[in-house]
């Protein structure tokens, strides 16, 4: 019993998508693939894994659709009620530890069904750029090279511990995300349908890559 419980946990933990974020000198940038899955079935060929929050500040989302939908809402509204409540913006720190003490109490709540939501969270304040990690656990990790995650993150990850330089441009970050997405969709069932790419800079949040892709079979 106490084997089928684990197994079961595990299980709950793999999501199946792949998400991908990247420090470059001069920015942040950030991407996901398109494909909605519940289990082997596609459900959705156009989903929204990037979210821009505001005009510096953007994130990925992986997991469970219906709670990182909400959780998203929530952040939105606390972010704005806490610049209202501050005069300020809030930095990055305090928008990562937000969002983290959200995941926190969110996975802790009694449910059939677990809130497991995986976040990069990504943006620009006056101290610099910031990218996190933000595990379904509440953990915040701050990352100062690349991250991926998701089902796809292992053939993502390959790609990237050979071709990530520190010196990259943004420009350069955008083509090595899309590469690394690119390389989980050829392998990964659970990735796939398309490619968003957002770039966090000193000009704030950009789309940079809105791409669809469709199998089709023609006789």
């Amino acid at each position: 019993m106490e084997n089928l419980m684990q197994d079961s946990q595990m299980n709950q933990l793999k999501t199946g998508t792949t998400t991908v974020g990247l420090v470059c000198r001069d920015g942040i940038v950030i991407g996901a693939d398109r494909r909605a899955t519940a289990g082997y079935l596609v459900v959705d060929k156009r989903a929204q894994k990037v979210h821009i929050i505001n005009d510096s500040i953007a994130l990925t989302i992986a997991g469970n659709v219906s709670d990182a939908q909400l959780l998203i809402k929530l952040f939105k509204a606390e972010l704005k009620l806490k610049e209202i409540q501050t005069n300020r913006r809030v930095n990055m720190k305090e928008a990562a530890n937000l969002l983290g003490g959200f995941l926190y109490s969110a996975i802790r709540q009694m449910s059939m069904m677990p809130a497991i939501t995986h976040f990069l969270l990504a943006g620009v304040d006056n101290v610099g750029y910031h990218l996190y990690d933000l595990y379904p656990d509440g953990s915040v990790t701050e990352v100062t090279d690349y991250t991926s995650s998701g089902s796809g993150s292992v053939m993502a990850f390959g790609l990237l511990e050979n071709l990530y330089r520190k010196d990259l441009n943004v420009e350069e970050g955008v083509k090595l995300i899309v590469k690394s997405i690119n390389s989980a969709l050829q392998r990964d069932i659970a990735t796939g349908n398309g490619v968003d790419v957002v770039t966090i800079t000193k000009d704030g949040v950009k789309k940079a890559v809105e791409k669809e892709l469709e199998a089709k079979l023609t006789l």
